[in-house]
């Protein structure tokens, strides 16, 4: 079957299987009358298809009577950036994130900038299903604008922040790799990094669109940049995902920081500064918390989502948050994870401290975390869940996204997957033994009760 997924972040498919040109004009049109046929910013990362979607895209906006305003390629905060700074309708981003060369996606905003909330992705696509698109004469449509060089004002806004300290990090004149994975980070991380004084190299930052690994930061699709980060002296090591929302790290060693600390890292730096709530999802590391600690500071915790999350921390007032996937949000900036900011974050604290990464690391909460998944013929997960929890009523549960049970010594979260028979399994422990012997001991257990 041909395939094209529907989320509330917007719509995502095979290009050529699924994810084709009437789907895009279909979306396009049902977008333009969400947004009251208003102002839309359009962005992209640099996959081949960008440009063909882009264009099929904004053309139909236009067609639609819409204002486009086409920021290029650009991260996906720096389109959730310029819906606010232009107080635009919404904002598209033409990406799949982190999947490989062959998706493509439209991410949606609303007109806060941010990801469409559930009430309001469920109302387009009540649009989507029933709308019969009627487009403008030809004196009556709307209007495209390109904006060159977008990328700056993000740069700027970052560099503006009051808990950035330009002339210290300058002073350090850090060496840093930059790994973009040929995305749309290609151009803005070095900008910004020799704005901050630093020595940059980079490797895969071409803008040719094809992503040269699988483009998800994560430990084992990195062995030929820790490869190339061990045989030479950086200070530290930046890594992202094609739309620049997720930052990885590696230490002056060149071993993975693991992404799961990087919104740990840019929170210990915050809170140092200013103590105050935090929010964070209900699978991030617990690392968090006993960090908070430290600052008596207190941590929220949401269903899994960047909106989720988003929407807690205004909720509690968080100062900052994000998402164990290396996901940063700092609300003084926008609302939305974003790599930038999390890079000037960590580089100010080591800065600050003089520290080397690795040795911040184990001044850190030490955990150790596991992911698995597995599929499951039985779809009612909802009673397999509670035939679960009757083995753990005297723990700490949760149940507002799958099931998150705290004990003293680990933690574990179970979520179903929307979209097929998938049980996706999270443990985190004190030791890689612990944790390992978590994730067997209830893999077995969950596939006894099946």
């Amino acid at each position: 079957m041909p395939t094209l997924i529907k989320s509330i972040s917007g719509i995502r498919g095979i290009v050529g299987d699924g994810f084709e040109p009437e789907v895009i004009v279909r979306f396009a049109s049902a977008f333009a009358k969400f947004c009251d046929y208003g102002k839309i910013v359009v962005g992209r990362d640099t996959r081949i298809t960008g440009e063909y979607v882009n264009k099929i895209l904004c053309g139909t906006l236009v067609a639609n009577g819409c204002q486009v305003i086409d920021v290029g390629i650009v991260p996906t905060p720096t389109v959730q950036i310029y819906v606010e700074e232009l107080k635009a309708n919404g904002g598209i981003v033409i990406s799949a994130s982190h999947n490989p060369n062959e998706w493509n996606a439209l991410k949606l905003l609303n007109s806060d900038g941010t990801f469409l909330r559930p009430s309001e992705a469920k109302q387009l696509f009540e649009i989507e299903t029933s709308i019969k698109p009627v487009y403008k004469k030809w004196n009556e449509i709307g209007s495209y604008e390109f904006i060159n060089d977008a990328d700056n004002l993000h740069i700027k806004k970052v560099l503006n922040l009051d808990i950035i300290d330009t002339k210290v990090i300058r002073s350090k004149k850090f060496k840093v790799l930059v790994d973009a994975v040929n995305g749309a980070g290609v151009k803005i991380l070095p900008k910004l990094l020799e704005e901050l004084g630093c020595e940059v190299t980079k490797i895969n930052c071409d803008e040719n669109g094809i992503f040269p690994r699988n483009p998800e930061p994560v430990p084992e699709n990195l062995t030929e940049t820790i490869k190339f980060a061990k045989k030479h002296n950086f200070d530290l090591t930046i890594i992202v995902d094609p739309d620049v929302d997720r930052l990885v790290l590696l230490q002056e060693n060149g071993e993975p920081f693991i992404e799961e600390y990087t919104i740990v890292l840019a929170t210990d730096f915050v809170l140092r500064k200013n103590p105050g709530p935090v929010c964070v999802n209900l699978s991030t590391t617990r690392a968090i918390e006993d960090l908070a600690q430290r600052y008596s500071s207190k941590v929220f915790r949401s269903p899994v989502g960047e909106i989720n999350v988003v929407e807690k921390m205004k909720q509690v007032g968080a100062i900052i948050g994000g998402e164990g996937s290396g996901g940063v949000i700092y609300p003084q900036l926008h609302y939305g994870r974003d790599a930038l900011v999390g890079i000037a974050l960590v580089l100010n604290l080591l800065a600050e401290t003089g520290k080397k990464l690795s040795e911040i690391k184990k001044e850190l909460p030490q955990y150790f975390i596991l992911k698995d998944k597995f599929e499951t013929t039985d779809t009612n997960f909802d009673e397999l869940f509670e035939k679960f929890i009757d083995n753990f009523q005297n723990e700490k549960i949760n149940k507002e996204d799958g099931l998150r049970i705290d004990f003293d010594d680990h933690w574990i979260h179970l979520r179903k997957s929307n979209t097929e028979p998938i049980i996706r399994l999270i443990v985190e422990a004190k030791t890689p033994e612990q944790a390992q012997h978590f994730m067997n001991h209830y893999k077995k257990l969950l596939k006894k009760l099946m």
